[in-house]
Formats: structure tokens, C-alpha cells, sequence
């Protein structure tokens, strides 16, 4: 139990790292472009402390939940002072503001990319394209004989060559065997040493067919694959990628597994591939480390940071994808105008934005509240 507490502990402190880090890049990358930002709190609630740096408040909150960086002029209905009008957010060229409002998704691409990487170099990456080696598991008898036994196979040994044909792989190892009969030199390496064992390779009936029989089965291929550190770069990029289409398609079909949601709550049994909150993931992280499996509790942390990034660059207010989607409607209207002869049109106004922004918001806390609810009754685990 305190193991599972102790990991949950640490999987909530790993996203409020996630989200604060989110907002230093939203803070970075404002005052690289002489932005002027008034606030970054890590936290939210009561304010614990702060100081002024650089026109700039700092400070921590009570709750350790995310954090909120705070830009002049993020939109025309900010209330600016006169010293803050000259650098307010809306002032700056289009890609400038959307440099600004897609750093904070960039910097989860960033860190999930570091989390995959440690992992690369230390406990392994999932591997992504399982191919059974030539590696002998156990030498087995099926029927009279044994004739990889007989000859001196052993558990280990990885087979480089039935008769004159290398096998790379096991699938090789299977189809050189099935056309062989009778002595067959096998080219086996145990440790640091090659061998040629003599297999007297029986011939049995399968599938109203005759076939080579050895009596060897495959080892399973490895689940999780380490790297070293250069080799590490190109299989981080390989699965960020892998794990970035999968989270797209988890988006996609999000609306559809809803109403297994709303099933899970009333009692029928969760699925896997429900939708689940920062709770149930955190409930997750806390099993993983209950039982040591402290690759899948990275896993969930690298996958929940590149999950906020793609959700974050969504379309849509108050999101920071809608926010950039504002600009650069704003841009192509102006481009539009000239070509016409028209002046720019200046800032869009968000009052007009207003009811719109808040019913996704309604609709985004309903669907927050429906997944930490079915989190809570019904939680997803580990299998």
C-alpha cells in the first residue's frame, strides 16, 4: 500500500512538473520576443511567496496544480496599462504569437521525448517490431525423438546455419529445417564460442504434408529494447512518432468510447480503451509502481505529455490550438483585405468569441467530471 501511495505521489508530482514546464515555455518564449508578461505562478490558489523580476512576478501557489503564466495582451479584452500597451501580445506579427501559444505543447513534445530517451539508455523502449531471434527457448520431444537434444542443443543457443543457409532470424531457423532430412550440420553460437552440432533432422506429417522436425522452440522476442547513446536519438524519434499516431487516433475515436464511459459508471465492465482523467492516470502510476514496473510508470508519464501537447494545439478556445487558430484567421482575413484594397481589420473581438469559449467549456468540464467519476467507481488497471 505504501509503495502504491509513494507512486502515486510521484506520477502526480511528474504532471505538475509537466504543466508548470508548460507554462515556463508559454513564459520563455513571450519574453525572448520582448513580450511583456506580468505574472508565472507554479500552482494554483493562495499565493505561499512571490517576487518581482524583470517586470515579471513570480511565485508559487498553495495547490500544487499546473501553474498559469500571465501575457499582456493575449486578447483585446485585456485591460492594459499605458507601459504595457507597446508590447502587448496582440501587437506582434502573427508568427511570433504562435510561437508563443504552441511552446507550451512543445515543451511536452520536449519532455516526453527526454523521459523516452532516459528510458532508451537505462530500462528500454517497448519494441515496437517483435521478431523472433534464432534463440533456442527449450529443446522439446513431440513425438519418439529428440533430435536437437540428441545433438547437444541447448536453451541459449542462437542457430546462425542450418546446413549451408544462415538464419537471421527464426522464421529462417523454421523453413531450412522443414526442407532438411536426416544428419544436418546446425551452426549454433553458445557464449563466445561457435559450434556445428550434427542433428539428425526427423521428418513428420503436418498438414498431409512431410516436414522437418528438430524438437526446438523459439525464445520470445525481447519486450523492451535499450540502446546505446547515440543509437537511443533514432529509436526515441521512431517511438514518439509510433506514440504520437496513437494518440491521434485516441482523439479521433474519443466522442465514440464516451458512452462506454457512462456504461463503466453504472457497472458494466471498463474497457481498456476508455477514455481516462489525470486521476485514473495517476491511479495507474501508482500500480506500475507498486509492482516495480517503473518502465510503464515512465511510459504513462511520457504518454500523458505527448496526450496535453496534441489536445493543447486542438483547435478550439480556450485552448492554446485556439487561440492560434484566432491568429492566423486574423492574418488571412488582413492578406484577403489588401488584396482587395481594404485596410487590416486590427484585432479580432473576443466578446463576439465569448459564448462560444464558454460552451466549450461547459462541454469540457462535463467530459473532466464523467471520466475522474468513472476513475474513481470503476478504475481502469493494470492487466
Amino acid at each position: 500500500m505504501l509503495a502504491y501511495v509513494i507512486g502515486v505521489t510521484l506520477f502526480v508530482a511528474g504532471l505538475c512538473v509537466s504543466l508548470a514546464l508548460h507554462e515556463a515555455g508559454h513564459l520563455l518564449s513571450a519574453r525572448a520576443f520582448g513580450m511583456r508578461v506580468r505574472r508565472y505562478f507554479v500552482g494554483r490558489g493562495p499565493t505561499v511567496f512571490s517576487f518581482r523580476r524583470g517586470g515579471t512576478e513570480y511565485g508559487l501557489k498553495a495547490l500544487p496544480v499546473g501553474g498559469f503564466c500571465e501575457i499582456a495582451g493575449m486578447t483585446t479584452l485585456d485591460e492594459l496599462t499605458p507601459d504595457e500597451r507597446p508590447r502587448a501580445m496582440w501587437r506582434y506579427p502573427a508568427w511570433k504569437r504562435t510561437v508563443v501559444m504552441a511552446s507550451g505543447a512543445v515543451t511536452h513534445v520536449v519532455l516526453a521525448m527526454a523521459i523516452l530517451y532516459g528510458m532508451a539508455v537505462s530500462t528500454g523502449l517497448p519494441n515496437l517490431h517483435p521478431v523472433a531471434e534464432p534463440v533456442v527457448a527449450a529443446t522439446t520431444c513431440p513425438a519418439t525423438a529428440c533430435p536437437a537434444a540428441d545433438a547437444g542443443m541447448l536453451p541459449g543457443d542462437r542457430i546462425l546455419a542450418v546446413g549451408a543457409t544462415p538464419t537471421p532470424l527464426w522464421s529462417d531457423v523454421l523453413t531450412a529445417v522443414q526442407t532438411a532430412s536426416g544428419p544436418t550440420p546446425v551452426t549454433v553460437q553458445r557464449g563466445g564460442a561457435t559450434l556445428t552440432l550434427t542433428v539428425d533432422v526427423a521428418r513428420v506429417t503436418r498438414d498431409g504434408a512431410q516436414v522437418g522436425m528438430i524438437g526446438a522452440t523459439a525464445s520470445a522476442p525481447p519486450a523492451y529494447l535499450t540502446h546505446g547513446p547515440v543509437d537511443a536519438v533514432g529509436a526515441t524519434l521512431a517511438y514518439t512518432g509510433d506514440l504520437f499516431g496513437r494518440t491521434l487516433t485516441q482523439l479521433i475515436a474519443f466522442p465514440q468510447r464516451l458512452p462506454a464511459v457512462v456504461s463503466a459508471i453504472g457497472g458494466a465492465e471498463r474497457s481498456p480503451d476508455t477514455p481516462i482523467s489525470m486521476v485514473g492516470a495517476s491511479r495507474l502510476g501508482g500500480e506500475a509502481a507498486e509492482r516495480g514496473l517503473w518502465e510503464v510508470f515512465l511510459l504513462l508519464l511520457a504518454s500523458l505529455n505527448l496526450f496535453m501537447a496534441v489536445f493543447n494545439l486542438l483547435p478550439l478556445l480556450p485552448l492554446d490550438g485556439g487561440h492560434i487558430m484566432v491568429v492566423w484567421f486574423e492574418r488571412i482575413r488582413d492578406v484577403l483585405r489588401r488584396l482587395r484594397g481594404l485596410p487590416a481589420a486590427g484585432p479580432i473581438d473576443f466578446t463576439r468569441l465569448y459564448p462560444i469559449t464558454m460552451a466549450l467549456v461547459l462541454v469540457g468540464g462535463a467530459v473532466m467530471l464523467l471520466t475522474i467519476t468513472a476513475d474513481v467507481v470503476n478504475p481502469i488497471r493494470l492487466s
